[in-house]
């Protein structure tokens, strides 16, 4: 199609979609999205101002659209996440699945695309049932630095694993060393931290941190990672004590671990990822552009609002070059 395709996209949020589109080289003529968050209408409207917005997905009518090529979504995955309650289709979020599922039925387009959380088998079962495909699981650490499985349910042929890219959360950070591999979680709340002394409590592992004053010492093993959480200062940054590093071939032995995925809520305790800022050993948060790169998402494009909006819409947002892998293998 040379003048591009129609397409509508459900529980748009940021529109990670049109960003993998335009990756994924596949020319785009109408972009009808579906959302209610005034925050991430915003990002997407200064992102793509040419984006038709639809408001709320019951509400949207397949009569009033023209031809649609491709429909994509991720409806709210909070009833069937293992972090959440598993309320499954019982809790109302999860409940907008079936308004996918009404649209995709309605409109009846050549290509579909649903993303949702890893979650139960009877649950996984359902929605296979209702879509006519088995979902692909691919893990986001293939091509960015967070470990982050979701299900993809599309009609799209030819769809397996994307190539290793082999980034790691060092290379994606603005300042700072690791602790692992890959990128734990960054949740809703995240940007709170308004009281890092618990904040922090449940995450000593999952952080990132500068060289201390010391680090050639030599040695080969640290003893209690982080010790004790001493203080927290101006909001921002917590500070540990009674912390006994040790240092081999100039970097402590938990770099090599992995972490897990950014993420909108956790459910419950939060591990997050903090960054290390000086031999106090001071911790900070990751900021909104390591957020952004752990999702593959262009430096900036979600500053147009607050921070704590922009972690929120990250960690509901896509990991856009899984999405483009997939497109990739869409056929104009």
């Amino acid at each position: 199609m040379k003048e591009g395709i129609n397409v509508l996209s459900l529980f748009d949020g940021m529109s990670c979609g049109q960003i993998a589109l335009e990756r994924a080289g596949i020319k785009v003529k109408n972009y009808f999205a579906s959302e209610i968050d005034k925050y991430a209408i915003k990002v997407t409207q200064s992102n793509y101002p040419n984006t038709v917005q639809l408001g709320d997905v019951t509400k949207v009518n397949s009569s009033n659209l023209p031809k649609i090529d491709l429909l994509i979504g991720g409806s709210p995955c909070q009833g069937f996440s293992f972090a959440g309650k598993q309320l499954n289709f019982e809790d109302i979020r999860s409940k907008l699945f079936f308004e996918y599922v009404r649209l995709l039925k309605e409109i009846n387009p050549k290509y579909f695309l649903l993303e949702n959380v890893r979650m139960k088998k009877e649950s996984k079962d359902i929605i296979s049932e209702y879509l006519g495909v088995e979902p692909i699981e691919i893990n986001s650490a293939l091509v960015s630095a967070q470990n982050r499985k979701r299900l993809y349910w599309t009609n799209t042929l030819n769809v397996g694993q994307p190539e290793d890219k082999g980034i790691l959360l060092k290379d994606i950070i603005e300042n700072g060393l690791i602790d692992r591999d890959k990128s734990y979680c960054v949740d809703a709340n995240y940007f709170k931290g308004g009281n890092l002394k618990s904040y922090f409590s449940d995450c000593r592992r999952q952080l990132v941190f500068e060289k201390p004053h010391g680090w050639n010492k030599g040695g080969v093993q640290e003893k209690d990672k982080f010790g004790s959480l001493r203080e927290c200062t101006s909001g921002n940054y917590a500070v540990y004590d009674n912390v006994e590093w040790k240092y081999n071939n100039d970097k402590p032995s938990c770099l090599d671990n992995k972490a897990k995925t950014l993420r909108a809520s956790a459910g419950g305790k939060t591990r997050e990822v903090g960054v290390f800022i000086d031999e106090n050993l001071r911790w900070r948060k990751l900021t909104p552009i390591e957020c952004e790169r752990l999702q593959t998402v262009t430096d900036n494009y979600t500053n147009h609002v607050s921070n704590a909006q922009r972690y929120k819409m990250l960690g509901n947002g896509w990991t856009v070059d899984v999405i483009a892998h997939i497109f990739k293998n869409i056929e104009i």
